[in-house]
């Protein structure tokens, strides 16, 4: 396990769900970086606009339910970051629901009320407290937030970036 001063991780991978929007983004930010990425999928690896592509280094589980997608990432993740712009609603709200149902740490950012350099450095700060190592990012779909997916790419190169 890669550490960071005094015994804390580092962050060195990002995982989502594949799902259009803010997984991708995430993803997609991460893959830009040449940073280490997965996650996992539901079976047939489905997503809001068709297959993921194979590209994307993810685990396809026996299951089709997001659900169960969902909670695979926010178990395998040290972490979960949820980012949106506005309330959390959908599979968002579930995230955040399962990661206080088992006691993980979740950390959501709304676009809607914090600048994205903002963002960045709030998040860094939470991820060097709870030492992650493997950070969980989810949020809306593309279809419900056409502008997530940016927001989600810029902030996880921007975490990336400040990684010692």
């Amino acid at each position: 396990m890669d550490t960071q001063q005094a015994g804390q991780k580092m962050l060195r991978k990002i995982i989502s769900g594949g799902q259009t929007g803010a997984d991708r983004g995430a993803l997609d930010g991460a893959i830009y970086c040449n940073f280490p990425h997965g996650g996992a999928v539901p079976a047939g690896r489905l997503t809001e606009d068709g297959r993921l592509p194979l590209s994307y280094g993810m685990v396809e589980l026996t299951s089709a339910r997001y659900a169960d997608r969902t909670e695979k990432n926010v178990v395998d993740g040290d972490a979960t970051l949820i980012v949106s712009h506005g309330p959390l609603t959908g599979g968002s709200a579930l995230t955040m629901i399962i990661a206080g149902r088992l006691d993980r740490p979740c950390l959501h950012i709304d676009f809607s009320t914090i600048k994205a350099a903002d963002a960045a450095v709030k998040v860094s700060a939470w991820l060097d407290k709870h030492r992650v190592g493997v950070l969980n990012v989810a949020g809306p779909r593309a279809s419900s937030d056409p502008e997530i997916y940016a927001c989600a790419r810029t902030l996880v190169i921007d975490l990336i970036r400040m990684v010692p």
